[in-house]
């Protein structure tokens, strides 16, 4: 099922979320950091990943959505794509929760600040493996009659078997 929303022949929520994928895990790394060496210039790292990610995965979200109301009806890919969406949303609401309450203080994160964070991090592995099997498995974003010789998709030629 090819995605409806593309950027010079690719799907556009693939390439997004990398960013909110890699800025949220890179926020929770640096938590780690200052929690193991107590450095509050690396939980103000943290806080600044996790704020560009929340944002990153906010710009991404309407991209996915757009393309699993496109999945038809009764089909595992969109109890699938509903679940990983579902999920992402609220690994999106955990990491909000986080940057909200180290706002006042990034340098100095409390208890639930790391919670959350960590949490969020949990469940964006599981929704992220969910993510994969849609297009890895279930073929959604991939373009119909994709092959291993398919031509380049900046040439407009439509992708056909050789």
């Amino acid at each position: 099922m090819e995605s409806r929303v593309k950027f010079l022949g690719h799907a556009i929520h693939p390439i997004l979320i990398v960013f909110p994928l890699g800025l949220l895990a890179t926020g929770v790394i640096f938590d780690a950091i200052y929690m193991i060496w107590g450095n509050g210039s690396m939980a103000v790292v943290a806080f600044w990943m996790i704020f560009a990610g929340i944002i990153g995965g906010v710009l991404s979200a309407p991209f996915g959505w757009i393309d699993w109301f496109a999945i038809p009806s009764g089909t595992r890919a969109k109890s699938v794509g509903l679940i990983h969406g579902l999920g992402n949303t609220l690994v999106l609401i955990l990491f909000a929760a986080s940057c909200w309450l180290r706002y006042d203080a990034p340098q100095a994160p409390g208890l639930w600040d790391h919670v959350f964070s960590f949490a969020g991090a949990l469940l964006s592995g599981i929704t992220g493996w969910l993510g994969g099997e849609l297009v890895g498995r279930l073929g959604v974003g991939v373009d119909d009659n994709a092959n291993l010789d398919a031509p380049n998709s900046l040439t407009g030629s439509p992708v056909g078997r050789s």
